[in-house]
Protein backbone atom coordinates (compact mmCIF):
# COMPACT_ATOMS: atom_id res chain seq x y z
CA UNK A 1 0.00 0.00 0.00
CA UNK A 2 0.99 2.89 -0.72
CA UNK A 3 0.77 3.72 2.93
CA UNK A 4 0.99 -0.03 2.89
CA UNK A 5 3.02 -0.51 0.42
CA UNK A 6 5.54 1.53 1.02
CA UNK A 7 -0.93 3.44 1.20
CA UNK A 8 1.05 4.81 0.58
CA UNK A 9 5.00 5.83 1.43
CA UNK A 10 6.07 7.82 -0.82
CA UNK A 11 10.31 7.41 -1.29
CA UNK A 12 10.34 10.89 -2.43
CA UNK A 13 8.84 12.43 1.08
CA UNK A 14 10.90 12.45 3.79
CA UNK A 15 10.02 11.10 7.60
CA UNK A 16 11.22 10.49 11.28
CA UNK A 17 14.54 8.59 11.61
CA UNK A 18 17.13 9.70 14.06
CA UNK A 19 20.40 10.30 12.43
CA UNK A 20 22.02 8.12 15.13
CA UNK A 21 19.79 5.28 14.39
CA UNK A 22 19.83 5.84 10.72
CA UNK A 23 21.76 2.20 10.28
CA UNK A 24 19.53 0.32 12.01
CA UNK A 25 16.77 1.61 10.66
CA UNK A 26 17.77 0.91 7.34
CA UNK A 27 19.06 -2.39 7.93
CA UNK A 28 15.49 -3.32 9.14
CA UNK A 29 13.08 -1.25 7.64
CA UNK A 30 12.16 -4.19 4.54
CA UNK A 31 11.49 -6.69 7.41
CA UNK A 32 8.16 -4.80 7.68
CA UNK A 33 6.95 -6.48 4.20
CA UNK A 34 6.76 -10.25 5.47
CA UNK A 35 6.33 -9.97 9.48
CA UNK A 36 4.63 -6.43 10.53
CA UNK A 37 2.38 -5.75 7.81
CA UNK A 38 1.34 -9.44 7.21
CA UNK A 39 0.28 -9.83 11.18
CA UNK A 40 -1.21 -6.53 11.73
CA UNK A 41 -3.67 -7.29 8.64
CA UNK A 42 -4.51 -10.67 8.95
CA UNK A 43 -5.45 -9.67 12.99
CA UNK A 44 -7.49 -7.15 11.51
CA UNK A 45 -9.14 -8.74 8.56
CA UNK A 46 -10.36 -11.69 11.03
CA UNK A 47 -11.40 -9.79 14.34
CA UNK A 48 -13.34 -6.67 12.49
CA UNK A 49 -14.63 -8.52 9.63
CA UNK A 50 -16.05 -11.23 11.54
CA UNK A 51 -17.59 -8.63 13.98
CA UNK A 52 -18.70 -6.65 11.22
CA UNK A 53 -20.53 -9.55 9.66
CA UNK A 54 -22.30 -10.16 12.98
CA UNK A 55 -23.78 -6.91 13.00
CA UNK A 56 -24.46 -5.92 9.35
CA UNK A 57 -26.42 -9.07 8.99
CA UNK A 58 -28.82 -8.27 11.28
CA UNK A 59 -29.78 -5.13 9.41
CA UNK A 60 -30.11 -7.16 5.85
CA UNK A 61 -26.48 -6.56 4.59
CA UNK A 62 -24.63 -9.99 3.62
CA UNK A 63 -21.88 -8.63 5.09
CA UNK A 64 -19.25 -11.62 5.08
CA UNK A 65 -19.69 -12.68 1.81
CA UNK A 66 -19.51 -9.43 0.12
CA UNK A 67 -16.08 -9.03 2.13
CA UNK A 68 -14.95 -12.85 0.68
CA UNK A 69 -15.78 -11.84 -2.88
CA UNK A 70 -13.53 -8.56 -2.40
CA UNK A 71 -11.00 -9.85 -1.27
CA UNK A 72 -10.99 -12.71 -4.00
CA UNK A 73 -11.14 -10.15 -6.79
CA UNK A 74 -7.96 -8.05 -4.82
CA UNK A 75 -6.06 -11.59 -4.69
CA UNK A 76 -6.37 -12.11 -8.53
CA UNK A 77 -5.77 -8.80 -8.82
CA UNK A 78 -2.35 -8.78 -7.19
CA UNK A 79 -1.75 -11.91 -8.75
CA UNK A 80 -2.25 -10.42 -12.46
CA UNK A 81 -0.36 -7.22 -11.32
CA UNK A 82 2.89 -10.21 -9.58
CA UNK A 83 2.95 -11.52 -12.85
CA UNK A 84 3.63 -7.62 -14.60
CA UNK A 85 6.29 -7.09 -12.13
CA UNK A 86 7.87 -10.42 -12.90
CA UNK A 87 7.63 -9.79 -16.64
CA UNK A 88 9.06 -5.80 -16.34
CA UNK A 89 11.03 -6.43 -12.84
CA UNK A 90 9.60 -3.79 -11.49
CA UNK A 91 7.26 -4.23 -7.74
CA UNK A 92 6.17 -0.55 -7.80
CA UNK A 93 3.03 -1.78 -9.38
CA UNK A 94 1.96 -3.20 -6.40
CA UNK A 95 1.60 0.84 -5.14
CA UNK A 96 -0.55 1.44 -8.12
CA UNK A 97 -2.62 -1.65 -7.44
CA UNK A 98 -3.29 -0.81 -3.70
CA UNK A 99 -4.93 2.37 -4.41
CA UNK A 100 -6.78 1.05 -7.22
CA UNK A 101 -7.91 -1.80 -5.14
CA UNK A 102 -9.89 0.56 -2.60
CA UNK A 103 -11.80 2.74 -5.27
CA UNK A 104 -12.79 -0.47 -6.69
CA UNK A 105 -14.15 -2.15 -3.58
CA UNK A 106 -15.98 1.07 -2.74
CA UNK A 107 -17.45 0.46 -5.77
CA UNK A 108 -18.33 -3.06 -5.60
CA UNK A 109 -20.08 -2.37 -2.14
CA UNK A 110 -22.56 0.45 -3.53
CA UNK A 111 -23.68 -1.56 -6.40
CA UNK A 112 -23.87 -4.96 -4.25
CA UNK A 113 -24.24 -3.94 -0.88
CA UNK A 114 -26.84 -2.53 1.26
CA UNK A 115 -27.88 0.40 2.81
CA UNK A 116 -29.57 4.14 1.27
CA UNK A 117 -29.03 4.00 -2.30
CA UNK A 118 -27.46 7.95 -2.24
CA UNK A 119 -25.69 7.28 0.45
CA UNK A 120 -23.70 4.36 -1.11
CA UNK A 121 -23.41 6.33 -4.20
CA UNK A 122 -21.69 9.51 -1.88
CA UNK A 123 -19.37 7.21 -0.47
CA UNK A 124 -18.41 5.28 -3.65
CA UNK A 125 -17.75 8.47 -5.34
CA UNK A 126 -15.48 10.03 -2.24
CA UNK A 127 -13.60 6.70 -1.97
CA UNK A 128 -13.01 6.19 -5.93
CA UNK A 129 -12.49 9.60 -6.32
CA UNK A 130 -9.52 10.17 -3.90
CA UNK A 131 -8.55 6.24 -5.30
CA UNK A 132 -8.07 7.87 -8.90
CA UNK A 133 -6.40 10.55 -8.29
CA UNK A 134 -3.90 8.55 -6.04
CA UNK A 135 -3.43 5.79 -8.67
CA UNK A 136 -2.68 7.93 -11.39
CA UNK A 137 -0.38 9.64 -9.57
CA UNK A 138 1.56 6.86 -8.12
CA UNK A 139 1.68 5.48 -12.06
CA UNK A 140 2.92 8.97 -13.58
CA UNK A 141 5.41 9.59 -10.56
CA UNK A 142 6.60 5.85 -9.99
CA UNK A 143 6.14 3.83 -12.78
CA UNK A 144 5.67 5.06 -16.54
CA UNK A 145 9.44 5.73 -17.82
CA UNK A 146 10.99 5.38 -13.97
CA UNK A 147 13.52 2.73 -12.92
CA UNK A 148 11.94 0.35 -10.23
CA UNK A 149 11.86 1.98 -7.06
CA UNK A 150 15.06 1.48 -4.84
CA UNK A 151 13.12 0.24 -2.17
CA UNK A 152 12.13 -2.71 -4.27
CA UNK A 153 15.41 -2.94 -5.56
CA UNK A 154 17.04 -3.62 -2.61
CA UNK A 155 14.62 -6.09 -1.74
CA UNK A 156 15.18 -7.91 -4.80
CA UNK A 157 18.90 -8.03 -4.11
CA UNK A 158 18.46 -8.88 -0.68
CA UNK A 159 15.93 -11.94 -1.46
CA UNK A 160 18.03 -13.47 -4.32
CA UNK A 161 16.79 -16.53 -5.60
CA UNK A 162 13.23 -15.87 -3.41
CA UNK A 163 12.56 -12.84 -4.32
CA UNK A 164 9.73 -13.76 -6.23
CA UNK A 165 8.30 -15.85 -3.79
CA UNK A 166 8.35 -13.07 -1.33
CA UNK A 167 7.01 -10.57 -3.78
CA UNK A 168 3.80 -12.79 -4.57
CA UNK A 169 3.80 -13.18 -0.56
CA UNK A 170 3.75 -9.30 -0.21
CA UNK A 171 1.74 -8.25 -3.27
CA UNK A 172 -1.02 -10.98 -1.50
CA UNK A 173 -0.66 -8.97 2.03
CA UNK A 174 -1.70 -5.76 -0.17
CA UNK A 175 -4.77 -7.74 -0.89
CA UNK A 176 -5.77 -7.91 2.56
CA UNK A 177 -4.97 -4.69 3.92
CA UNK A 178 -7.09 -3.89 1.14
CA UNK A 179 -10.34 -5.14 2.23
CA UNK A 180 -9.24 -4.70 5.67
CA UNK A 181 -9.23 -0.80 5.19
CA UNK A 182 -12.44 -0.82 2.94
CA UNK A 183 -14.18 -1.71 5.92
CA UNK A 184 -14.93 2.29 6.82
CA UNK A 185 -16.55 2.63 3.17
CA UNK A 186 -19.03 -0.31 3.93
CA UNK A 187 -19.99 0.95 7.41
CA UNK A 188 -20.58 4.60 5.96
CA UNK A 189 -22.78 3.42 3.27
CA UNK A 190 -24.67 2.08 6.55
CA UNK A 191 -25.43 5.26 7.94
CA UNK A 192 -29.00 7.03 7.68
CA UNK A 193 -30.82 8.56 4.67
CA UNK A 194 -29.93 12.26 5.80
CA UNK A 195 -26.02 12.94 6.23
CA UNK A 196 -26.44 15.64 9.32
CA UNK A 197 -23.98 17.44 10.58
CA UNK A 198 -21.18 14.71 11.21
CA UNK A 199 -22.09 13.51 7.27
CA UNK A 200 -21.80 17.55 5.96
CA UNK A 201 -18.44 17.36 8.40
CA UNK A 202 -16.84 14.38 6.71
CA UNK A 203 -17.78 15.59 3.52
CA UNK A 204 -15.50 18.85 4.13
CA UNK A 205 -12.67 16.79 5.34
CA UNK A 206 -12.69 14.84 2.29
CA UNK A 207 -12.37 18.17 0.54
CA UNK A 208 -9.72 19.45 2.60
CA UNK A 209 -7.95 16.50 2.84
CA UNK A 210 -7.79 15.38 -1.09
CA UNK A 211 -6.94 18.91 -2.11
CA UNK A 212 -4.22 18.91 0.63
CA UNK A 213 -2.45 16.15 -0.43
CA UNK A 214 -3.00 16.94 -4.26
CA UNK A 215 -1.44 20.17 -3.82
CA UNK A 216 1.82 18.40 -1.49
CA UNK A 217 1.98 16.46 -4.53
CA UNK A 218 1.69 18.86 -6.95
CA UNK A 219 4.29 21.21 -4.96
CA UNK A 220 6.97 18.13 -4.30
CA UNK A 221 6.53 17.39 -8.08
CA UNK A 222 7.28 21.21 -9.17
CA UNK A 223 10.29 20.83 -7.22
CA UNK A 224 11.62 17.39 -8.03
CA UNK A 225 11.60 18.94 -11.61
CA UNK A 226 14.52 21.67 -11.46
CA UNK A 227 17.27 20.30 -11.78
CA UNK A 228 18.98 23.21 -9.55
CA UNK A 229 17.02 21.21 -6.58
CA UNK A 230 19.13 17.41 -7.24
CA UNK A 231 20.08 16.42 -3.55
CA UNK A 232 18.25 19.30 -2.19
CA UNK A 233 15.12 19.01 0.22
CA UNK A 234 11.82 20.31 -0.30
CA UNK A 235 10.94 23.21 1.60
CA UNK A 236 8.06 25.01 -0.23
CA UNK A 237 4.63 25.33 0.46
CA UNK A 238 3.05 22.82 2.59
CA UNK A 239 6.71 21.32 3.07
CA UNK A 240 7.76 24.22 5.08
CA UNK A 241 5.11 23.07 7.98
CA UNK A 242 5.63 19.46 7.15
CA UNK A 243 8.41 16.80 6.09
CA UNK A 244 5.53 14.87 5.39
CA UNK A 245 2.26 16.45 4.08
CA UNK A 246 1.21 14.07 1.82
CA UNK A 247 0.85 11.68 4.63
CA UNK A 248 -0.78 13.67 6.73
CA UNK A 249 -3.88 14.99 4.16
CA UNK A 250 -3.83 10.77 3.24
CA UNK A 251 -4.28 10.10 7.13
CA UNK A 252 -6.71 13.04 8.02
CA UNK A 253 -8.63 11.98 4.52
CA UNK A 254 -9.71 8.30 6.17
CA UNK A 255 -11.29 10.34 9.20
CA UNK A 256 -14.26 11.35 6.79
CA UNK A 257 -15.32 8.00 6.50
CA UNK A 258 -15.31 8.14 10.62
CA UNK A 259 -17.70 10.93 10.52
CA UNK A 260 -19.95 9.67 7.42
CA UNK A 261 -20.56 6.75 9.63
CA UNK A 262 -21.50 8.40 12.67
CA UNK A 263 -24.90 6.92 13.58
CA UNK A 264 -24.72 3.52 11.73
CA UNK A 265 -24.17 0.50 13.48
CA UNK A 266 -21.15 -0.80 13.88
CA UNK A 267 -19.71 2.49 13.46
CA UNK A 268 -16.55 2.50 15.58
CA UNK A 269 -15.23 0.43 12.66
CA UNK A 270 -14.87 2.69 10.56
CA UNK A 271 -11.71 3.96 13.09
CA UNK A 272 -9.78 0.97 11.07
CA UNK A 273 -9.41 3.24 8.45
CA UNK A 274 -7.34 6.20 10.12
CA UNK A 275 -6.10 4.18 13.26
CA UNK A 276 -4.24 1.25 11.12
CA UNK A 277 -3.08 3.78 8.24
CA UNK A 278 -1.40 6.35 11.15
CA UNK A 279 0.55 2.84 12.59
CA UNK A 280 1.96 2.32 9.27
CA UNK A 281 2.74 5.89 8.25
CA UNK A 282 4.75 6.38 11.52
CA UNK A 283 5.92 3.28 12.66
CA UNK A 284 6.41 0.84 9.31
CA UNK A 285 6.29 1.70 5.78
CA UNK A 286 6.17 5.88 5.92
CA UNK A 287 8.15 7.52 7.95
CA UNK A 288 10.50 5.38 9.30
CA UNK A 289 11.43 3.78 5.44
CA UNK A 290 11.33 7.13 3.89
CA UNK A 291 13.51 9.14 6.39
CA UNK A 292 16.16 6.91 6.58
CA UNK A 293 16.73 6.98 2.82
CA UNK A 294 16.52 10.83 2.70
CA UNK A 295 18.95 11.22 5.50
CA UNK A 296 21.68 9.24 4.31
CA UNK A 297 21.13 11.14 0.72
CA UNK A 298 20.58 14.70 1.56
CA UNK A 299 23.11 16.93 3.09
CA UNK A 300 20.03 19.28 4.73
CA UNK A 301 18.10 17.21 5.63
CA UNK A 302 19.33 16.58 9.22
CA UNK A 303 18.71 20.38 9.55
CA UNK A 304 15.10 19.73 7.85
CA UNK A 305 14.35 17.66 10.70
CA UNK A 306 15.50 19.73 13.31
CA UNK A 307 13.35 22.91 12.36
CA UNK A 308 10.03 20.84 10.85
CA UNK A 309 7.29 18.95 12.27
CA UNK A 310 7.85 15.71 10.93
CA UNK A 311 3.48 14.97 10.80
CA UNK A 312 1.27 17.44 11.34
CA UNK A 313 1.99 21.02 9.77
CA UNK A 314 3.12 23.30 12.10
CA UNK A 315 5.13 26.16 11.95
CA UNK A 316 8.74 25.77 11.14
CA UNK A 317 11.67 26.78 13.93
CA UNK A 318 13.96 29.35 12.83
CA UNK A 319 17.44 27.76 11.17
CA UNK A 320 20.21 28.49 13.10
CA UNK A 321 18.52 28.95 16.37
CA UNK A 322 18.85 26.61 19.89
CA UNK A 323 15.69 27.04 20.60
CA UNK A 324 13.50 24.36 20.78
CA UNK A 325 10.17 24.61 18.73
CA UNK A 326 6.89 23.09 17.40
CA UNK A 327 8.70 21.30 14.73
CA UNK A 328 11.82 19.90 16.21
CA UNK A 329 13.36 16.77 16.21
CA UNK A 330 10.70 13.97 15.97
CA UNK A 331 8.13 15.63 16.95
CA UNK A 332 5.12 14.85 15.04
CA UNK A 333 1.98 16.51 16.81
CA UNK A 334 3.28 19.80 16.78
Amino acid sequence: MRTLSPANDRPEAPGDVRPTTVGAKARTGASFFTVTTTTTTGAFISAASGRASKMMERHGMSTAPLLLLGWVLMAAMMAALWLLQRARRDAGVVDVGWAAGLGLLAILYAAAGGGDPLRRVLVAVMAGAWSLRLTWHLLADRILGKPEDRRYQTLRARWGRRAQARFFLFFQVQAVADVVLSLPFLVAMRGGVALGAPGIAGVTVWVVAVLGEALADAQLARFRADPANRGTTCRIGLWRASRHPNYFFEWLHWWSYVLLAAGSPGWWLALIGPALMLYFLLKVTGIPATEAQAVLSRPDYAEYQRTTSAFIPWFPKRQGTGVRGPGSGNDIVR
